[in-house]
């Protein structure tokens, strides 16, 4: 999956379970592998805490919203 932009944790799901089968297949060593599983696991988390984020900013701004 060269060049694939990884925007979404469905993304993240999609590379991860690649990797797993390339990893299983002798394409990318275990260490590689392990690596790169790290660097998943933390994009997803700044993934999902940057849309829970944006969430919450949503919910203050309509709770200001029907307070005026």
């Amino acid at each position: 999956m060269p060049g694939k932009r990884l925007k979404t944790t469905d993304d993240l799901r999609r590379f991860l379970a690649d990797l797993i089968k390339r990893t299983e297949n002798g394409e990318v060593s275990p260490t590689t592998g392990g690596k790169l599983t790290y660097m998943i696991a933390t994009l997803a988390k700044i993934i999902e805490n940057s849309d829970l984020e944006k969430r919450v900013t949503l919910l203050e701004k309509k709770q200001q919203s029907c307070k005026n």
